[in-house]
C-alpha cells in the first residue's frame, strides 16, 4: 500500500478586516506579542496613525519592533517585496518571521490601486515556501466593497470579529491578470521621443531636461534619469530595439512612460533582488525602489512602463 502526503506551505497571509481602533488592535497586538513570545523577528508596516496607535498599546515592547510608516515606505506598491518585505524577511532567514502589512488605506488613489492589489496577490507567490506570516489589515469602515473583495481574492485566509477562515474566493492569478489592463493616455500637452541604437544619451538628457522645467530637482532629478537609462536600455536589449518615450505633468507629479515590443513574463520582475543572469531585472527594480508609482501593462509584443515622481 502506497501513501502520499501534502506539504503545506509554511508562507502565512491572512487578511485582517477590521472596524474601528479596537478591533484593529485586538487584531493585531495578540499576533505581534506572541511572535515576541516566540523568539520571531517582527515588524509592523502600516500608515502612521495606526504606526502610533500599536507604537502605544504596545509600551516597552514596541522597542522589540521594527517599525515602518507604510506611506513612506510603501508609497510605490511595487517597492513593498523588494524594500519592506523582502528586505526585512532576508535578514532573518533563520526562523519564522512575522510582518503586519498595511498596503491598501483610505486615501489610496484610484491611480495607485491596481498596483496595491497586484502587490497583495504577488505576496504569494513571492513568499511561497518560506517561513513567513504577513498579516494584512482592511478598515472595512474606510475602504470600498470593491476592495475588501479583492481581498478576499488575493489572501488565502481572513480573519474577522468573527474569527478565522479560509477564502473561497482566494485567486491571485486572476487578480494579477484582471488588473494588468492598457493604462490611460497621457492627458493633452504630453511630449514624446522615440528612441533606438545609439540614442541612448539623447533620450536620457530629453527626459532630464523636461523634468527640470516642471520643477523636480537635486536627488529625485538624478533618480529619474537613472530610471529612465534603465528603462531605455531594457527597451533596446529585450524590447525590439526600439521604444517610445512620452513625458507629461499631472497633479503636482512629473509622469513619464516608456513603450516597447517586449513582453515581461516574469510577473515578480522588478519586486525581489536580483543577479547579473537576469536579463531586464535589475532595471524594473531600481524603478521600483526609486519611484513614487509605477504601473506597468504587458502583452506579448507590447509592453509600457509608468512612473511617477512627485514634485515635492
Amino acid at each position: 500500500m502506497s501513501t502520499t502526503t501534502t506539504e503545506v506551505d509554511p508562507f502565512v497571509h491572512p487578511a485582517l478586516f477590521y472596524r474601528g481602533s479596537r478591533q484593529y488592535l485586538d487584531g493585531t497586538l495578540p499576533f505581534i506579542r506572541e511572535g515576541l513570545e516566540a523568539g520571531e523577528p517582527v515588524a509592523v508596516a502600516v500608515p502612521g496613525q495606526n504606526l502610533k496607535l500599536i507604537q502605544t498599546e504596545l509600551g516597552e515592547m514596541a522597542s522589540e519592533v521594527r517599525f515602518l510608516d507604510m506611506t513612506e515606505a510603501g508609497r510605490n506598491p511595487g517597492r513593498i517585496i523588494p524594500g519592506v518585505l523582502r528586505a526585512f524577511a532576508d535578514r532573518h532567514s533563520s526562523g519564522r518571521v512575522r510582518i503586519i502589512g498595511e498596503p491598501i488605506w483610505p486615501g489610496r488613489s484610484a491611480t495607485e490601486y491596481p498596483a496595491c492589489v497586484q502587490h497583495e496577490a504577488l505576496i504569494n507567490l513571492a513568499f511561497s515556501g518560506r517561513a513567513v506570516t504577513i498579516l494584512c489589515p482592511y478598515d472595512l469602515d474606510g475602504l470600498d466593497p470593491e476592495v475588501i473583495r479583492d481581498a478576499e481574492a488575493t489572501h488565502p485566509v481572513l480573519i474577522d470579529g468573527s474569527g478565522s477562515r479560509s477564502s473561497g474566493d482566494y485567486a491571485p492569478d486572476r487578480i494579477v491578470r484582471d488588473y494588468n489592463q492598457p493604462l490611460s493616455d497621457p492627458p493633452p500637452g504630453f511630449v514624446t521621443f522615440a528612441f533606438g541604437n545609439g540614442t541612448l544619451a539623447l533620450v536620457r538628457a530629453f527626459a532630464v531636461d523636461y523634468a527640470s522645467r516642471t520643477g523636480l530637482a537635486g536627488e529625485r532629478l538624478e533618480d529619474l534619469r537613472l530610471i529612465v537609462s534603465e528603462l531605455a536600455a531594457n527597451s533596446l536589449d529585450y524590447g525590439g530595439g526600439s521604444g517610445v518615450l512620452r513625458l507629461w505633468s499631472e497633479d503636482l507629479r512629473v509622469v513619464f512612460d516608456i513603450s516597447d515590443a517586449g513582453h515581461i513574463a516574469d510577473p515578480l520582475a522588478g519586486r525581489r533582488p536580483v543577479g547579473p543572469r537576469h536579463p531586464g531585472s535589475r532595471g524594473l527594480l531600481v524603478t521600483n525602489l526609486l519611484s513614487d508609482l509605477v504601473r506597468v501593462h504587458t502583452a506579448h509584443g507590447a509592453t509600457t512602463v509608468r512612473v511617477y515622481f512627485n514634485v515635492r
